[in-house]
């Protein structure tokens, strides 16, 4: 089978596609042929070495493709299901531990840019009836993360209001969740393009993070009060903003780190005066993805793809990641 490996360096030219035997069946375990992946800013950072794996790792913590094979009878899946994988393989259900989250796809574990992988079958779910591959593999870190945020911690409701910062996978994700649920969102991005885009696609307002630079405020001001719920991706480059935005005892959802955002200072006050509780997301669990799924059947909710590549193609989608150009998931189909 053909497998993509990272070795010792850094950058991306030390993704490497190799040739190795398809993998022997344990106990437990089943045999996925996977048929598409997509790319997340995790994936991204493993990749070009920000994120330090050991050589020969397999990357991309998505994957979504079909089982080929059992190592029991009894096993709960058979030859034909389709499934997808899990960011964190060993959190299945009730909160994070240590434990649960110390395996993560594509960096301590290998990850799934490979034509077949041996997978435990719980470390595993199905895919929503009528999803493409590709459109599956946008679904195990981005629309977890957007889901464990706004429904799982936030328990968003009709009539309340969403923000959501950029037009990343994760974000859009959030923005078709909290719809669907009957919620307003707003947006920050600094594409005039993106920005009637997203208007199109049902978004309240649109504010340029590049032209205002008091963005958050602005949101404030336009909303009357502030926004219930905040997906905040930029992590130090954003978090004042979002406090800013965000209603009094409003929930504000930590997500990424983008741009200069691994580090950052928060004005201390605004958050005792305004009550406002702000969570860490990382991804989440077997039991939320599956949640998830349901719920994207009921809603008819699918991702927005903005484009696909090759699996030899892995280097220029990381490069068109790069360039920021991109609205919604990039994925890879094989």
């Amino acid at each position: 089978m053909k497998t993509w490996t990272i070795q010792e360096g850094e950058g991306l030219q030390k993704l490497q596609i190799e040739d190795r035997p398809e993998p022997e069946l344990k106990k437990g375990e089943v045999l996925v042929r996977w048929h598409a992946t997509s790319l997340n800013y995790h994936d991204y950072l493993v990749a070009k070495g920000a994120i330090p794996v050991e050589a020969g790792r397999i990357p991309m913590s998505d994957g979504a493709g079909e089982i080929v094979a059992v190592s029991s009878e009894q096993s709960k899946w058979k030859v034909g299901d389709k499934v997808m994988s899990l960011f964190f393989p060993h959190w299945l259900d009730g909160p994070p531990s240590f434990d649960s989250i110390k395996g993560v796809s594509g960096e301590t574990f290998d990850g799934y840019l490979s034509e077949y992988a041996a997978i435990h079958e719980d470390s595993l779910t199905r895919i929503p009836n009528n999803y493409t591959y590709a459109q599956a593999a946008c679904l195990p870190c981005a629309a977890v993360t957007a889901w464990h945020a706004l429904m799982e911690l936030g328990n968003c409701q009709a009539g309340e209001k969403v923000l959501m910062e950029g037009t990343g996978g994760m974000s859009l994700m959030a923005m078709q969740i909290a719809l669907a649920k009957g919620a307003s969102v707003i947006a920050t991005s600094s594409s005039a393009e993106k920005a009637e885009r997203l208007k199109s696609l049902g978004v309240e307002a649109v504010f340029n993070y590049r032209e205002d630079e008091r963005w958050g405020k602005s949101i404030f001001k336009h909303t009357k009060g502030g926004v219930d719920h905040v997906l905040d991706v930029g992590g130090g480059s954003t978090m004042n903003q979002s406090v800013e935005a965000v209603r009094m005892g409003g929930k504000i959802y930590s997500i990424g780190i983008l741009g200069n955002g691994r580090k950052g200072s928060l004005t201390f006050p605004k958050l005792f005066f305004k009550f406002i509780q702000i969570n860490g997301i990382a991804v989440g669990s077997r039991a939320m993805q599956e949640r998830m799924v349901d719920f994207f059947e009921q809603h008819k909710i699918q991702p927005i793809i903005d484009q696909s590549f090759a699996f030899n193609e892995i280097v220029d989608a990381f490069r068109y990641q790069e360039s920021g150009k991109h609205f919604g998931k990039i994925v890879l189909e094989w």
